[in-house]
C-alpha cells in the first residue's frame, strides 16, 4: 500500500457575536504559552519567551508565515485518468493539493463557536438549551466553505491538542486507526461545564466529477450542570469539479440531534443546492418534544447565521408568502441550463443573507474571516493559529503532535520541496513500522482512547481513557 492512503478523506473538515470573554481569567497573567492551572487542569506550563500578552491572555497569530501555493499548475484529472480502477484510497495526491493542517486539527475546528455549549449550559429551559446546541451543530461545520484544501491524513498515533483559556477548554485528538482512518476527539470545559467527544471516519464515494464524505461515527456533548447528552452526526459534505472547474462545496442530508435526558429532538435539513442553486448552503428544521409537537422552527445558512421562531409564526408567514407568490404573474426562471455531464458544475451564486422572519431569534452567525483569508487556505481567524509553535512548546507537546510534523511545517513556511520529501519519508516511515508490526505479530496499541461502546447510543465508538494531560509521554511511538 503505497503513496497517500486516504484520498479526500478529509473533506468533511470537522470549521456572531462572541461571547468567550467571560471565560477568560483576566487576573491570571500569562507569561509563556497556554497556561492553565495545574491543580485543576494539567493544562500547559509556563515555558520560554511566550508571545506577546493583552489583558493577561495569549495574543494568537493573525497570518501564516507564507501565503497560499498556487495550484494553477496542477491537474487531478492527470492524476486520476491514470488510477482507472484502482481504489480511490490509494492514489497519490501532489501535495499542492493539500493545507499545511492535519485533519486532527480541522476536527478542532468544531470549537471556534464553544461560547454556543457555554451559552447552552447557562441555559434554564431544555428548549433554550437544544437551540444552543443545534447552532453549535451548524457552525462546526461552518469553517468548511471555501476550504478546498485536503487536510493532511494524520499518521497512525499522531495526536492534537490544544487549551484555549480564553475559549474555556481544552481538547485532545488521536488518530487511533490507519485502516479505515479513525480519528478519536475529546474535550472538556475548564469549568467544568461540558464534555464533548466523538471519533471521526468518513465513507468516500467518487462521482466523476465529484467527491462525496460520509460521516462515520457519533459525536456527543454532555452538559454536566444539567446531566444532559446529545448525540448527532454531521451532514454529507460535497466537493464538486474534482476533475475540472471551479471546485466548490456543498452539504447536504438530515442531522438528528438528540437530547438522551429529555428525549427532545432537533431535524436540522441541510439542503442540497438543486437545480438552479436556490437552496444553496440553507439549513431548515425544528426541534420537537418527545410526543413529536414541533415547538420551534430553525432556519438560516450553515455558511452565515442561524435563526429561529415559534411554528405558529413560521406557518403564517409561509402562507402568505405563498399567497404572494400565486397572485404574481411569474415567468421561469432565467437561470443556467442543465449541467451537461462532461463539462464543469457551474458554482451556483448564492444570496449574502438570509430572509429573517419578523420575530425570530438569531442563534448563531459566522465569525468575519480576516482579510487575508483567501491567501491563507480561506483559514478562519481561529484555524490560522492551530499550528502555531511557540518557543520551547516543543518541550512539552507530546512528541506525536502535529504541530511537530516536518511536511506540514515546510509547506505552511512555504516550502513545497522540503514538504513533500518529507511527506513522502513519513509515510514510507508508517509503512514501514507496520511491516515490522506484521513481522512481530504485534498488534497497534492506542495511548489516549479504547475501542467501547458510545454510553448513550450503544454504537461502536472510541472513548477517551484520560491522563494526556498528567503529561508522562514516555512510551509514545516514533512517529516523526
Amino acid at each position: 500500500m503505497n503513496g497517500e492512503e486516504e484520498f479526500f478523506d478529509a473533506v468533511t473538515g470537522f470549521d456572531s457575536d462572541n461571547s468567550s470573554g467571560e471565560f477568560s481569567e483576566a487576573n491570571q497573567r500569562l507569561t509563556g504559552v497556554i497556561h492553565v492551572d495545574t491543580s485543576k487542569s494539567n493544562g500547559i506550563g509556563k515555558v520560554g519567551d511566550g508571545p506577546p500578552q493583552e489583558n493577561g491572555i495569549q495574543k494568537h497569530r493573525t497570518s501564516l508565515p507564507a501565503p497560499m501555493f498556487t495550484r494553477s499548475d496542477f491537474s487531478v484529472w492527470s492524476i486520476l485518468k491514470k488510477c482507472i480502477g484502482l481504489e480511490l484510497s490509494k492514489i497519490t495526491m501532489p501535495i499542492a493539493f493539500n493545507e499545511p493542517l492535519s485533519f486532527l486539527q480541522r476536527i478542532t475546528e468544531y470549537m471556534e463557536h464553544v461560547y454556543l455549549i457555554h451559552r447552552a449550559s447557562r441555559q434554564p429551559q431544555s428548549l433554550e438549551r437544544m437551540q444552543s446546541v443545534a447552532a453549535f451543530a451548524v457552525s462546526a461545520v461552518a469553517s468548511q466553505w471555501e476550504r478546498t484544501g485536503k487536510p493532511f491524513n494524520p499518521l497512525l498515533g499522531e495526536t492534537y491538542e490544544l487549551i484555549r483559556e480564553d475559549l474555556g477548554f481544552r481538547f485532545i485528538s488521536e488518530q487511533v486507526s490507519h485502516h479505515p482512518p479513525i480519528s478519536a476527539f475529546y474535550s472538556e470545559g475548564l469549568h467544568q461545564d461540558f464534555l464533548f467527544h466523538g471519533s471521526i471516519y468518513p465513507k468516500l464515494k467518487f462521482w466523476g466529477k465529484s467527491v462525496e464524505a460520509e460521516p462515520r461515527g457519533t459525536i456527543t456533548l454532555e452538559l454536566l450542570k444539567h446531566k444532559e447528552a446529545y448525540t448527532w452526526t454531521n451532514p454529507t459534505c460535497c466537493v464538486h469539479n474534482v476533475i475540472i472547474g471551479k471546485l466548490w462545496i456543498e452539504q447536504y442530508g438530515t442531522v438528528e440531534i438528540l437530547n438522551h435526558r429529555t428525549g427532545d429532538k432537533c431535524v436540522l435539513h441541510f439542503k442540497p443546492c438543486g437545480l438552479f442553486g436556490k437552496e444553496l448552503h440553507k439549513v431548515e428544521g425544528y426541534i420537537q418534544d418527545k410526543s413529536k409537537k414541533k415547538l420551534f422552527v430553525i432556519y438560516g445558512k450553515w455558511t452565515e447565521c442561524l435563526w429561529g421562531i415559534d411554528p405558529v409564526t413560521y406557518e403564517s408567514f409561509r402562507k402568505q408568502e405563498r399567497r404572494g407568490d400565486s397572485l404574481r404573474k411569474t415567468k421561469p426562471d432565467d437561470g443556467p441550463e442543465k449541467a451537461d455531464c462532461n463539462v464543469a458544475d457551474s458554482v451556483p451564486e448564492s444570496q449574502e443573507t438570509v430572509q429573517v422572519i419578523p420575530g425570530s431569534k438569531l442563534l448563531w452567525r459566522v465569525n468575519t474571516r480576516p482579510p487575508n483569508s483567501a491567501q491563507m487556505y480561506n483559514f478562519t481567524s481561529f484555524t490560522v493559529s492551530l499550528n502555531e509553535l511557540e518557543t520551547g512548546m516543543e518541550k512539552i507537546l507530546a512528541p506525536t503532535d502535529c504541530r511537530l510534523r516536518p511536511d506540514i511545517r515546510g509547506m505552511e513556511n512555504g516550502n513545497m520541496d522540503l514538504a513533500s520529501q518529507e511527506k513522502e519519508r513519513l509515510e514510507e516511515k508508517q509503512r514501514e513500522a507496520r511491516r515490522e508490526r506484521a513481522r512481530e505479530e504485534a498488534e497497534w496499541q492506542t495511548r489516549w482512547f479504547h475501542r467501547g461502546s458510545n454510553p448513550y447510543t450503544g454504537t461502536p465508538d472510541w472513548l477517551y481513557a484520560g491522563g494526556y494531560f498528567e503529561r508522562d509521554f514516555s512510551g509514545c511511538p516514533d512517529i516523526y
